[in-house]
């Protein structure tokens, strides 16, 4: 079988269309203030790959320091960007206030890590990072669009 032909596992198809899409996502604790240590970044990772399954994304990889975290996901085309914070609301550590990783979920595991009173009752910020990931460099591709001919 030709190459061409032959399946690869990062291009996913739907019923009407065919898609390899990545995004690197940075989410920042409220603030910014330092409260993960590695036991939270575990549970924070088991948390996003979890949310991420529900929402019909692939966490690949999944990282963080003491005030954020670095999140790759593949994801499908209907998966809206513009509202990346749907994974922190949805993945939200020990606080109650911004969603699905909330006390319920967590059972209350680090709230002696996290000052509610401090962070006003919210564990992440609304502000955050999205960037796309692809394998071609910009450049190759405006060349490609550039290089095709136009009817006359």
């Amino acid at each position: 079988m030709s190459p061409r032909w032959e399946p690869n596992p990062d291009v996913r198809r739907g019923r009407h269309v065919v898609y390899n899409l990545h995004a690197h996502l940075v989410f920042v604790t409220r603030y910014r203030r330092n409260v993960f240590n590695d036991a939270m970044l575990t549970r924070c990772e088991e948390i996003m790959r979890k949310v991420c399954e529900d929402f019909g994304t692939n966490l690949i990889e999944f990282n963080g320091e003491e005030d954020h975290v670095y999140l790759l996901v593949h994801y499908p085309p209907k998966a809206a960007l513009s509202k990346p914070g749907q994974l922190t609301q949805e993945s939200q550590l020990p606080s109650a206030a911004a969603g699905g990783t909330s006390r319920s979920k967590t059972g209350g595991e680090f709230t002696g890590r996290v000052n509610r009173a401090i962070m006003h009752g919210r564990f992440w910020s609304s502000s955050y990072f999205a960037g796309s990931c692809g394998g071609t460099p910009l450049q190759v591709v405006k060349d490609y669009i550039e290089n095709h001919q136009r009817p006359d």
